[in-house]
């Protein structure tokens, strides 16, 4: 559904405008108290802001851990569906969150790829198929030299034709 609503609100509205406000709307995403302040045009970078309040408190008052895992979770396989060509399937497949010390204060994280790691993302899985990467992400306060917990997202990526032969091979299978 979130991707038919994108690819009809492409006519009207740049890419970049379409994630930010699609994710600050959605609530699914709004429930995290997460909120996305910056989106890069190529869409190679995010930045959210995980606001400190009284929404996501935890029993000692500080920021709840599902809150800081929510409101980094989608965006590694989300940005990397919309970065990457249609030729791809991505899906998470795991995550782990590493708690460093309690916050008690609005945290940001920036979610980024680069053209290079694109490429080496293309040219690993057109030659293995298949692949799994780790992106970890920090969520630090606003000057970034205090660390509160970081999560770390594992990625499937294959190529599509693959992925659907792989797929029927199985149902075939079960049969």
């Amino acid at each position: 559904m979130y991707q038919q609503i994108a690819r009809f609100g492409q006519l009207l509205f740049s890419k970049a405008f379409l994630f930010r406000v699609g994710f600050n709307l959605s609530p699914m995403y709004r429930r995290s108290c997460g909120r996305v302040i910056e989106v890069s045009p190529d869409l190679l970078q995010v930045k959210i802001r995980l606001r400190y309040s009284y929404k996501n408190k935890n029993y000692v008052g500080s920021i709840f851990g599902g809150s800081l895992f929510s409101s980094v979770d989608p965006f590694p396989m989300v940005q990397l569906i919309n970065v990457i060509e249609e030729d791809f399937i991505v899906w998470d497949k795991g995550a782990k969150i590493q708690f460093r010390k309690p916050a008690f204060e609005d945290l940001y994280a920036t979610f980024s790829y680069t053209e290079e790691e694109l490429e080496e993302l293309r040219q690993r899985v057109k030659k293995e198929k298949e692949i799994e990467i780790v992106k970890s992400t920090p969520l630090t306060n606003k000057a970034g030299d205090k660390v509160f917990c970081v999560v770390d997202k594992t990625l499937f990526i294959a190529e599509k034709k693959h992925f659907k032969a792989k797929r029927a091979k199985k149902a075939a299978a079960e049969k």
